[in-house]
């Protein structure tokens, strides 16, 4: 027997669930990408991209994944040899790193543990301690999704001026961008990056790059740049090289919906929702983990992240099918270092409090069906949490 029936909760941490808006925006004919509509389209994606970066700087679309973007970041404003410091707090900063190193770039990683976030003051000290300058970009996610942390970056764009450093700032904001706030020029951030498939709810298959004058700059002698990835072959006129060939023209107009529904909504309230979610995953996780078989894997609550929370647990396989077969409630796997130790709750994106109550509902249940030790009142506390939180 199972209660399955029903449309499938998919709560992991990218793709995250697409609204129906941007599927409709997508089921259309293909048009003509040398002119009209889709010329206009363009322009207006890319000025709409820097409202969300909060950047005066350029952005760029790439027909590619996170991935891809991670490249195009690296590769416009590096050369072979260049030292890269990276900063450790889960996985994807470790693996922007190694692309780094694959492409001929020295790496140093300031070692993490993946329980806690970036320390501001490791990096300031790092950097003072480069007298000769040998460092050139530094590579920071902003949530990493293997392990939930949420890092600090305007605190480390401040430890970096407080070095005097000159190093090129990067941050991978894929698990962040229109999710939570991202101050790119406020916080000092010279190159960020994001892909599609979170936040900005749209089908995974476009990266995106925004720069500002410092890494323009640095473009300019860059020789790590190759045709496809590079900026000054995008910035011309001509539309059909700002997407380095043919345009995604279907997965432009899903971002273009996907950006008109974030703005419709407000980005300050955005923000609020994936705060006031976030929180009641982590009321009931707090209470789940009285019962002494579940914790976080971030130690400081103010350091959890409002787009992923990572659950730690002995043997989680069990749990995650229970959600997937008897209730269509798909979780997200623990991945990397923290592979086989517990489950990720994703309340990223086209998200609401129904969706993050049931998968609550659904994970509670099935720690009761397979007899896992829990702490009560799991789901009663983020109930609560949002009566109290959410105005009549």
């Amino acid at each position: 027997m199972t209660v399955r029936a029903g449309r499938e909760f998919l709560m992991i941490p990218g793709p995250s669930t697409m609204p129906d808006d941007v599927l409709r925006a997508m089921h259309r004919p293909a048009v003509d990408i040398y002119a009209g509509p889709l010329v206009e389209m363009t322009d207006a994606l890319l000025a709409d991209l820097g409202r969300v970066f909060r950047t005066k700087g350029r952005c760029y679309i790439y027909s590619a994944n996170g991935h891809g973007a991670w490249e195009a970041a690296l590769t416009n404003v590096l050369s072979r040899g260049d030292k890269v410091l990276v900063l450790e707090s889960g996985r994807f900063a470790i693996n922007w790193g190694a692309a780094a190193a694959a492409l001929g770039c020295e790496t140093e990683t300031i070692e993490g543990n993946w329980r806690r976030a970036v320390d501001p003051a490791a990096v300031e000290a790092r950097l003072k301690a480069d007298k000769g300058g040998r460092i050139k970009a530094i590579l920071v996610t902003q949530i990493d999704t293997a392990s939930g942390v949420v890092n600090d970056i305007a605190a480390i764009g401040q430890a970096i001026r407080a070095a005097g450093h000159e190093a090129l700032f990067l941050v991978d904001a894929v698990a962040s961008l229109g999710c939570v706030p991202f101050e790119m020029d406020a916080w000092g951030v010279d190159v960020a990056m994001a892909g599609s498939q979170k936040g900005l709810m749209t089908p995974p298959g476009l990266g995106f790059v925004a720069a500002n004058a410092r890494a323009a700059a640095a473009h300019k002698k860059a020789d790590l740049r190759t045709p496809y990835w590079d900026w000054t072959a995008r910035d011309g006129e001509e539309h059909y090289a700002k997407h380095g060939g043919t345009p995604p023209e279907h997965l432009l107009f899903g971002l273009r919906q996907a950006l008109d529904m974030l703005f419709a909504e407000g980005l300050d309230n955005v923000f609020r929702r994936h705060r006031l979610l976030a929180e009641a995953v982590r009321q009931t996780v707090s209470a789940w983990a009285s019962g002494g078989a579940i914790a976080f894997n971030i130690e400081k609550p103010a350091e959890r992240s409002d787009t992923v929370t990572m659950a730690l647990m002995a043997d989680p396989a069990p749990l995650l099918d229970y959600c997937n077969r008897k209730c269509g409630v798909v979780l997200g796997r623990s991945i990397g270092g923290l592979a086989g130790k517990g489950f990720r709750i994703a309340h990223m994106g086209h998200v609401n409090a129904p969706m993050v109550l049931g998968t609550l509902g659904a994970i509670e249940m099935g720690l009761r069906a397979l007899g896992r030790p829990y702490g009560d009142g799991g789901v009663g506390a983020a109930i609560a949490w949002l009566g109290d939180e959410v105005e009549a």
